[in-house]
């Protein structure tokens, strides 16, 4: 199938050509049409099948020449949201169509502006757009065009409470477009409170995960992952992202993969949205080789070309182990994904295999590497220097006064410590009773 047979202008294929896009995935082959007609839509796919431009275009195509704040996108992370807006721009141009991402970690002020002004497209997450309704600054009555992208996601982040105070600033009759890579119950649930008579596209069934991407499991201890991350890397040159579970252990990988030689940036939540900003461009410009990131990277990480995803950490829900791996082997490309498992894993890897409906390889762990030796060897020593500073015996205190002999009376006689008599023992004292 070709673009030009799914109803879109001119100027859109014009801007899928100069992009190099020559035919549509199956997820905007199905999505497309039937959101150019105005119907809800839920879409279905596996992360990496082209979800953004399959509410995109429609959007570009039925709204230009309109003015005022006509449609919202909803995202569940920063990233994700500043993805779609450069999207947005990438295939807007010439349409006179405004874009503004509103979005936490930097000034409200320009966003103020922007719906002040009647900016056409607004790509929010809910947390900031919520903190301009409740400032009065934000109107969405006029908004015809609904997205929920990565609707799972939020939902599983808390956002419930939020996407419906949003929803009550919306007009009741609109168009609602709702995107995701998995479909869990209280999505459906969600879907069917707020979307009618929605055409429904499943590109692949919920749980799917990328077919091009190579997946393992190494069965190790928790105290040999980061001897086996080293390992890995020194078995390729590709691009390499690691997932941890918390951004404590984010940052402690980091600084192990740096002190390995490697040129490693960290994101997660604790970092600024300019730190945040540099830490993607650097690692897609190729001046980071590994990114190592918590959760909050998965959905909005757009990057060519992920050769490896590392799941240092396996996930607690089964849906984020689908889109961590959908980093990797994106579009038509081809990738790995390992993931380790440390015996208090072991029931997080068997609900991941029965949400995915297949098993994951188990494969050998390097454990006669260089690498994988020489960090192991390394932090038995650091174990042991440890143990050994905390057995060192404490240092003596200093003698108190009172116990000096020579000094208030010290030595022999009523306030010393005279032979054949018990020492005194100092610190023992009491303040007098008030009489």
């Amino acid at each position: 199938m070709k673009f030009a047979e799914l109803g879109l202008s001119p100027k859109s294929l014009a801007a899928l050509d100069h992009a190099g896009f020559e035919a549509p995935t199956p997820i905007q082959a199905q999505a497309i049409p039937p959101a150019m007609q105005g119907k809800d839509v839920i879409g279905t796919a596996a992360t990496g099948t082209g979800k953004t431009l399959a509410f995109a275009l429609p959007i570009l195509e039925r709204l230009e020449g309109k003015r005022g704040t006509r449609a919202l996108i909803l995202a569940p992370t920063r990233e994700l949201a500043l993805q779609i807006g450069a999207e947005l721009e990438r295939f807007g141009h010439g349409r006179h169509l405004r874009t503004a991402v509103v979005i936490g970690g930097v000034g409200m002020h320009p966003q103020t502006l922007a719906f002040q002004r009647g900016t056409e497209v607004i790509v929010a997450t809910p947390g900031r757009l919520n903190d301009h309704l409740d400032q009065g600054g934000a109107r969405l009555d006029q908004i015809e065009m609904l997205v929920l992208d990565e609707a799972d996601r939020m939902l599983d982040m808390g956002f419930l409470p939020q996407l419906r105070r949003i929803l009550r600033h919306l007009p009741k009759k609109r168009q609602s477009l709702l995107f995701s890579a998995t479909m869990a119950g209280e999505v459906q649930e969600f879907a069917r409170e707020h979307l009618q008579h929605p055409v429904r596209v499943e590109v692949a069934r919920s749980g799917t995960t990328s077919e091009r991407a190579e997946q393992q499991v190494f069965l190790v201890g928790e105290e040999e992952k980061v001897a086996l991350l080293l390992a890995l890397l020194e078995q390729d040159d590709l691009s390499t992202l690691v997932f941890t579970r918390t951004k404590r252990r984010a940052d402690r990988v980091g600084k192990a993969l740096t002190r390995g030689g490697h040129h490693v940036a960290v994101i997660h939540a604790d970092r600024s949205q300019s730190q945040r900003r540099q830490a993607l461009e650097g690692f897609r410009e190729g001046r980071y080789r590994v990114l190592v990131a918590t959760d909050i990277a998965a959905r909005g990480i757009d990057v060519a070309e992920i050769g490896h995803v590392i799941n240092f950490d396996l996930p607690h829900v089964p849906e984020d182990y689908v889109h961590r791996i959908g980093r990797t082997a994106r579009a038509e490309a081809s990738g790995r994904a390992s993931s380790f498992a440390s015996p208090e894993e072991h029931g997080l890897l068997a609900g991941i295999e029965k949400f995915t409906r297949r098993a994951v390889e188990r494969a050998a762990v390097p454990r006669h590497e260089e690498a994988f030796r020489t960090e192991v060897a390394r932090r038995a020593s650091a174990l042991q220097e440890r143990r050994h500073e905390q057995g060192r015996p404490p240092r003596r205190a200093r003698p108190h006064a009172a116990s000096t002999p020579g000094r208030h009376g010290g030595g022999t006689g009523a306030h010393g410590t005279a032979a054949g008599h018990a020492p005194r023992h100092v610190g023992s004292w009491k303040p007098r009773r008030r009489r």
